[in-house]
């Protein structure tokens, strides 16, 4: 009786397959789409990049709006039919997709369940709803604004490549400050890499030293085509950039969110031109100006000061300097006179009292006591006789007259 063959466990999960116990490849392909068909419908936004219509189907391409990112979609008939108009490419819009997993070929694809294109009211209401988000923040507040320098050594310039919003600011800078240096950095400004472009440009300009300001110019141009200027990460490295950084895209009545964060608004590049650099001629006209008003103010202080001068010599205290010497020479010869006078008065009169001073000594003195006939009887030791007593008989006298000393000896009567 023959053997019959042992039948194989089939693995429960693919972590269990090896070589000698392989899964069926119909197997693998039912519990891929049985996974995929668990992924719920979800909407996205994009770009219409292509569109192929096929009878009741159409294939299309959807491209992110910020990244190098596609997918594409199968949307029936039946979905294109409820909308108002057309689809285009290039066309912004939203749908919802969900996965589709084809078992017999193992193709993955989207099914586009329903789709709708994002109308100019959409964006811009997008925009004002971010715009009124950032200005919460303070992103806007004209307290972050930096002042432009007067006339920046080198102008750092990001702009489309060969446009003619790149030729608007050099040629019209030139035309001002002949000697205006740029560092330009030409990127895409439109476009899915417009914004990751745009920043780069920026990030690298901000960190060179010698830049001293930042233009970020574009030429006019649909809403979605200026949609990059409005993007947040554009707005955030914009305010967060050291360098002063100009706004210069489209045309006056544009108004991106990069209008806002700049330090500097410009209607349009040949505008920005005008605004970062100083006109040579009007400059020069402002130095000859400047020049003539100084001299004229130096002349005029010239001729006051000289006309003060003139005055404070015109007084008589400079003119005739002298005049107050004499008046005072004379008042010291007047005064030196009756200092004279007073002097010698003074001592006249007591030149008189001495003389009566000494008239009166004289008359008070011994010698004129004696001159009238009085005598001084004195001992041997000078001491002179008052009483009779102090000189017996005998006692040894000297007597003493005007005229002169005398010897004579004491007797009684």
């Amino acid at each position: 009786m023959q053997e019959t063959p042992e039948r194989k466990v089939i693995p429960a999960t693919a972590a269990e397959t090896s070589p000698d116990n392989p899964w069926p490849l119909a197997m693998l392909s039912q519990k891929l789409k049985s996974h995929i068909e668990k992924a719920p419908a979800a909407w996205v936004e994009g770009q219409i990049i292509e569109l192929n219509k096929r009878a009741n189907v159409s294939y299309l391409t959807i491209r992110d709006v910020d990244a190098e990112v596609s997918l594409s979609v199968t949307v029936w008939g039946s979905v294109l039919s409820q909308l108002a108009s057309p689809l285009e490419r290039g066309a912004r819009v939203v749908a919802q997709l969900k996965p589709d997993f084809w078992l017999k070929t193992g193709r993955l694809s989207m099914q586009g369940r329903d789709i709708r294109p994002v109308g100019l009211g959409d964006l811009l209401a997008r925009i004002e709803q971010l715009r009124q988000a950032l200005a919460a923040e303070g992103l806007f507040d004209p307290r972050r604004k930096k002042k432009l320098p007067l006339l920046p050594h080198r102008i750092g310039l990001v702009t489309g490549r060969n446009s003619d919003a790149m030729k608007d600011v050099l040629r019209n800078a030139a035309l001002r400050w002949p000697a205006v240096e740029f560092e330009v950095r030409e990127v895409a400004v439109q476009g899915v890499n417009a914004v990751t472009a745009v920043i780069g440009a920026l990030r690298e300009l901000d960190a060179d030293l010698a830049v001293d300001v930042i233009v970020i110019a574009r030429g006019g141009g649909s809403l979605e085509d200026l949609l990059p200027f409005s993007h947040e990460s554009l707005v955030r490295a914009v305010s967060e950039a050291a360098t002063p950084v100009v706004s210069a895209i489209g045309h006056e009545a544009d108004r991106p969110l990069l209008d806002d964060v700049a330090d500097l608004r410009a209607s349009t590049p040949t505008d920005a031109a005008k605004r970062i650099v100083p006109d040579v001629g009007e400059e020069l006209g402002r130095v000859d100006q400047a020049r003539t008003q100084l001299n004229r103010r130096i002349n005029q202080l010239l001729e006051r000061e000289a006309d003060r001068l003139a005055q404070l010599r015109s007084r008589p205290a400079l003119a005739h300097p002298e005049a107050r010497l004499t008046a005072r020479a004379d008042d010291v010869a007047r005064l030196g006179g009756r200092a004279l006078t007073a002097v010698r008065t003074q001592v006249g009169r007591h030149a008189d009292q001495l003389r009566h001073l000494r008239a009166q000594v004289r008359a008070l003195s011994p010698q004129k006591t004696l001159d009238r006939g009085y005598a001084v009887v004195q001992l041997e030791d000078r001491s002179i006789v008052r009483d009779p007593e102090q000189a017996p008989d005998g006692t040894p006298l000297k007597i003493r007259v005007a005229g002169g000393d005398f010897a004579a000896a004491a007797t009684s009567n």
